[in-house]
């Protein structure tokens, strides 16, 4: 059988010492269509929904934005949100999908943020991204993740428990997350809130403030 495309741009990106490049050639191929991207569903995460609260004006930041889906439903809430992906393609479809959003929608990668997103969101997410990274690059994109959130703010991260899973049988991407992994988004003043297991086991949910 014949492995999927993320599977195969993502260990050429990966053997070229590129953990991010393969997204944007992913969502290419998707828009040629000859790809399929797998995390895109058309409608927001069933679980950031769940959690869902009022934005009142604050600012929230979007991790892999993708397509929009997320990001859309936070706007809808009153949050004031920007929407990232270092995929290129991915902002222009989201773009080209809710041309009247309010959503600021750019280009950025996780690893090498804009400086002026220190501390600067009240509301930060992060739903299955960071997962498709290799563990290697994981510790500078939770540094990432923690610097951006403001004092008093919120951030939530969910992704594959690897506790959960056979890892014996497992086929990458994603890499799934220990729990240890998840928790050590608390630095830089950062500290964890609550981490419970969803989906039967089969995810982390953890919420952190500053």
């Amino acid at each position: 059988m014949t492995d999927p495309a993320d599977r195969v741009l993502s260990r050429a990106s990966l053997a070229e010492g590129n953990p991010t490049g393969w997204f944007d050639q992913l969502y290419t191929a998707a828009e040629r269509g000859e790809a399929v991207v797998p995390w895109t569903r058309g409608t927001p995460n069933a679980d950031l929904a769940e959690w869902i609260q009022p934005g009142e004006g604050r600012r929230a930041l979007v991790v892999g934005s993708a397509l929009g889906d997320d990001s859309e439903l936070l706007a809808a809430h009153g949050w004031a949100v920007t929407g990232f992906d270092v995929a290129p393609t991915a902002i222009k479809a989201a773009q080209a999908r809710f041309p009247d959003s309010a959503v600021d929608y750019v280009v950025a990668d996780l690893l090498h943020p804009p400086g002026e997103w220190k501390q600067a969101f009240d509301l930060v997410v992060e739903i299955m991204n960071i997962q498709a990274m290799p563990r290697d690059y994981r510790p500078a994109a939770l540094t990432s993740l923690a610097g951006f959130l403001a004092p008093g703010g919120t951030l939530l991260v969910c992704e594959v428990a690897e506790e959960n899973m056979d890892m014996t049988t497992w086929v990458s991407p994603p890499w799934p997350f220990s729990r240890a992994e998840v928790e050590s988004a608390a630095q830089d003043g950062v500290h964890l809130i609550g981490l419970e297991t969803i989906r039967d086991g089969a995810r982390y949910w953890a919420e952190f403030t500053r």
